[in-house]
């Protein structure tokens, strides 16, 4: 009885000491939610100044991924909201209404009252009704450090006509299918039959020509053995139809298309091309063991024709000869004549595919293949026949990437941002891609962006130590931090070709509060803080100008 007791009593203390973890846990993990969402709040109070719609035309969206990029369902525009930025040290969330213009080829910066609150990786889609309508739904909010996240479960609509912003209802997120009416505004739940997909993240959804839903790709973990997981990136799909006669009544179907099907892989952008086939493009396919993640980054495109069930691998044709023209009868026309411009932007696109893979090292190895017009088959070539360069120079091609913003209007696919990664960097994109679906011949670069060119913080020991290393004093001390003052000063934030204050001052704000913080003492108060930091920042920027 007393060894039984004893073992027991043990027992108790043991369910007691995982308990007391388990709470101290969970109140670890209250402290943090709460503490995003005062930085949250913070924000939201700073958005709150804003009382009146300004439209300023700018230059193009800072670098940015995970933003939602979409055609408006009755003008020439592109509306892009949202997205992040890391450059090594920080974490950046944005909740800014980029405008792009097709026809005029510019940006116009859309300040709008009561904004949704910053948020990356989003759920957007536009619809006619009322004018022209933007929803935004849920997304990821992280701390500074990257350490933290919020997930929200809000419903926005952006009322394009009238320019206002409305949260529409709040509700819990499960995983489930749901629908949204958007003429009473609520949501129903969806109890498919059948055997649908399996929980995931990151999947895509496309609407097919019979109004049904398809399903593709997504990722997911699971645990191998003990504090190892192991991802899986999908590459199924689905079908979710609904059932003839049986008003209300969806159906899941697992679908095996045939064709030319994309590889595996995580982090792919979609759209709905022509003829309402769904188009796939890039994303990063991941060599994961169980200490490292490598990815190999993709720019392929590929085709889905619901009505054939079938996969496309879009090929560029390239852009035609003059010879060629000439040999089918046709006037030779001025050079450039016969290009098709995305806006205003127009470009001769090189033929040169490049595809760039990271070694185990961290080194970013760039595989450039030259294509070249295929000729007649079986025929020498003679002085007549099209020499690789007049069939067409080097084929330029956006860079591989994953998490770009992709949109389709009058038949051109829009490509913008996106990020790939080079050892330990990760590089975030903001150029600009117009693509002619109908002809498929080229890509045309409408903002070009270097990225080597930007900004990228190495991560630093902490506060305390730095602290710890600033504390010895001395002549000695004075001399180091008059030098390291000056190893610093190329270090603050570069300002990119043709930025303006207005994006240079969002992207890199926290930056120099930091920086300001440090100068004015921890006693200052904040709004001394801001008012010396964006005094600094525009010193900087001026004297970069």
């Amino acid at each position: 009885m007393g060894r039984k007791g004893k073992k027991e009593k043990k027992g108790r203390g043991a369910e007691k000491t995982a308990a007391k973890m388990e709470k101290k846990v969970s109140k670890r993990s209250r402290k943090e939610e709460e503490d995003l969402e005062a930085l949250i709040a913070h924000f939201q109070t700073l958005d709150a100044k804003k009382t009146q719609i300004v439209e300023t035309p700018c230059s193009p969206p800072s670098p940015r991924l995970n933003a939602s990029l979409s055609a408006h369902p009755e003008k020439d525009e592109l509306i892009l909201f949202g997205g992040e930025y890391f450059n090594g040290q920080k974490t950046f969330l944005y909740n800014e209404l980029y405008i792009y213009n097709i026809r005029k080829d510019t940006w116009t910066k859309v300040e709008i009252p009561n904004p949704p609150p910053r948020r990356c990786a989003h759920q957007a889609v536009v619809v006619p009704q009322g004018g022209g309508q933007l929803w935004i739904f849920g997304g990821e909010f992280a701390s500074p450090d990257g350490e933290q996240f919020y997930h929200y479960k809000d419903l926005w609509v952006l009322h394009l006509a009238t320019r206002t912003w409305e949260q529409v209802r709040d509700y819990i997120y499960y995983n489930d299918v749901y629908a949204f009416d958007l003429d009473t505004f609520t949501w129903s739940k969806l109890s498919p039959s059948g055997t649908g997909p399996t929980p995931r993240s990151g999947c895509q959804m496309s609407v097919t020509p019979q109004g049904s839903i398809v399903i593709y790709g997504g990722y997911s973990k699971q645990r191998i053995k003990k504090d190892v997981d192991k991802g899986t990136q999908h590459s199924d799909m689905f079908l979710l139809k609904s059932e003839e006669g049986r008003e209300g009544r969806w159906v899941w179907t697992r679908i095996n298309p045939s064709g030319t099907k994309p590889t595996p892989r995580s982090g792919f952008s979609v759209a709905m091309a022509p003829n309402s086939q769904t188009l796939l493009f890039g994303g990063v396919c991941d060599e994961e063991e169980e200490e490292s993640l490598e990815g190999d980054f993709l720019n392929d495109l590929y085709f889905y024709d619901a009505t054939k069930n079938r996969w496309f691998a879009g090929q560029l044709k390239g852009p035609k000869s003059e010879k060629r023209k000439r040999r089918r009868g046709t006037k030779a026309e001025p050079e450039g004549a016969n290009e098709q411009e995305c806006g205003e932007a127009s470009a001769q696109a090189p033929r040169e595919v490049v595809r760039e893979v990271v070694t185990e090292d961290g080194t970013v190895v760039t595989i450039k293949q030259m294509l070249t017009a295929p000729g007649p088959s079986k025929q020498p070539q003679s002085d007549e026949d099209d020499s690789p360069e007049e069939a067409g120079g080097p084929l330029v091609e956006p860079r591989p990437r994953s998490n770009a913003m992709l949109a389709v209007k009058h038949g051109r696919l829009y490509l913008f941002g996106g990020m790939f990664e080079a050892g330990d960097r990760q590089v975030t994109l903001s150029d600009f891609y117009c693509l002619d679906l109908h002809k498929m011949d080229q890509w045309t670069v409408l903002v070009e962006a270097d990225p080597e060119t930007q900004e990228w913080l190495e991560e630093t020991d902490s506060e305390d130590s730095d602290a710890g290393e600033g504390a010895q004093g001395g002549e000695e001390d004075e001399d180091d931090e008059d030098s390291s003052e000056e190893d610093q000063e190329p270090q603050h934030p570069l300002v990119t070709p043709g930025e303006q204050f207005a994006d240079y001052l969002p992207r890199t704000e926290q930056y120099w509060v930091r920086l300001a913080r440090d100068d004015a003492g921890s006693e200052a108060k904040e709004k001394r803080v801001l008012k010396v930091a964006h005094a600094m920042a525009k010193a900087f920027f001026d004297d970069s100008a």
